[in-house]
C-alpha cells in the first residue's frame, strides 16, 4: 500500500497546453482544421459546471461520430481534460463534457471561446 501511495504522489501533471506533437500531421489537420470548426458550428449551447463546461450538440449519428472523433484527438493532445460524452434518454441531446483539475475551467473559457454562443 505504501508503494502505491508513493507512486501516486510521483505523478507529474501535464501543463495546460495542447501537445500538438501527440497527433500526426494528418491527425492535427483533421482535429484542428476540420473537426474543431465543424463542432463550433454545431454547438447549440454551453453549460457551466463547477470544474469545467459541457457543450450541447444535436444527437444525430453523424454528429455523435464527429464529437467522438474530436474527443479522441483531444484526449491525446490535452491529457489534463476529463472528457465525457452523454446522450440523454428519449432521443435527447448529446453533451460533450470537459472538466478537470483546478485551472481547467479557465483554460476552456479562454481556449474554447468560439464555442460559447454570444
Amino acid at each position: 500500500m505504501h508503494t502505491l501511495l508513493v507512486l501516486a504522489m510521483a505523478v507529474t501533471l501535464s501543463p495546460f497546453a495542447c501537445d500538438r506533437s501527440a497527433l500526426s500531421v494528418e491527425q492535427r489537420h483533421r482535429h484542428f482544421d476540420q473537426l474543431g470548426p465543424q463542432l463550433r458550428s454545431l454547438a447549440q449551447a454551453a453549460r457551466e459546471l463547477p470544474d469545467g463546461y459541457e457543450f450541447q450538440f444535436p444527437a444525430d449519428p453523424s454528429t455523435f461520430q464527429v464529437v467522438a472523433e474530436w474527443a479522441a484527438g483531444e484526449h491525446a493532445c490535452c491529457p489534463f481534460f476529463d472528457i465525457d460524452l452523454h446522450l440523454e434518454r428519449e432521443h435527447g441531446a448529446l453533451w460533450l463534457r470537459l472538466t478537470g483539475r483546478t485551472g481547467v475551467k479557465e483554460f476552456i473559457r479562454a481556449d474554447f471561446s468560439k464555442w460559447f454562443r454570444q
